[in-house]
């Protein structure tokens, strides 16, 4: 990563493409279940999202949401949904807003949280991936999503999926994992929102970054 003086940081990466070797590991698992054992933690937070929300329900999730702006805003724009944000740290949903009653913020491990969606017979309308950790370095594809062992399932959940990044190659990843696991073109778009909906967004908006977008409807 590089600062800029007094501004957000961009991603610095030797990678100039989609990571050669991304094709490679969606091909090497195709076919292959995702299985990694459903930490106690996320069980039990996902057991309070359920006794609230049920299948069929119209549902959006902000995977990954730090600190819930977006899922608040989310909230706000689709009042006959329920939204989900998840996110791992306690410190981040500690200095949540306060949400409607149509949104909940769930500590877990997002992995944990889209298999038992799935297994639990949800299908989200929408989903989100805005502005997730880019592990630039090209020594971590495994740790970006799209190169995940889960993106078949947050694929198998459907609806309509955007990514959201500063950082062009991890958008135009997500693309290629949809290609190759789902058989849909997806397209990357240069993104200036009018309202940011994210700290994120909103410093990168701020530092003059360049903001892409990938949204695809996966039925």
């Amino acid at each position: 990563m590089t600062e800029l003086p007094g501004r957000s940081r961009v991603p610095v990466s030797t990678q100039t493409g989609p990571h050669e070797q991304l094709a490679v590991l969606i091909e090497r698992r195709r076919g292959q279940d995702y299985r990694k054992p459903v930490a106690p933690y996320s069980a039990e937070a996902f057991a309070r999202f359920a006794a609230v929300c049920v299948p069929g329900a119209p549902l959006i999730v902000d995977s990954c949401c730090g600190v819930g702006e977006s899922t608040l805003h989310l909230a706000e724009l689709f009042s006959d949904h329920f939204v989900l944000g998840v996110d791992q740290s306690a410190d981040r949903l500690s200095r949540a807003p306060a949400l409607p009653s149509n949104a909940l913020l769930l500590r877990a491990d997002m992995a944990d949280v889209w298999r038992l969606l799935y297994e639990g017979g949800y299908r989200p309308t929408h989903q989100y991936m805005l502005y997730p950790n880019p592990w630039p370095k090209i020594g971590q594809l495994a740790r970006r999503w799209p190169a995940h062992p889960v993106f078949p399932l947050v694929l198998a959940l459907g609806g309509v999926i955007e990514c959201r990044s500063n950082w062009r190659v991890y958008v135009e990843e997500f693309a290629q994992a949809v290609k190759l696991i789902a058989g849909i073109d997806a397209r990357v778009d240069e993104h200036v929102p009018s309202t940011p909906i994210t700290p994120f967004e909103r410093k990168y908006l701020a530092s003059g970054h360049a903001l892409y977008r990938c949204g695809v409807h996966v039925g």
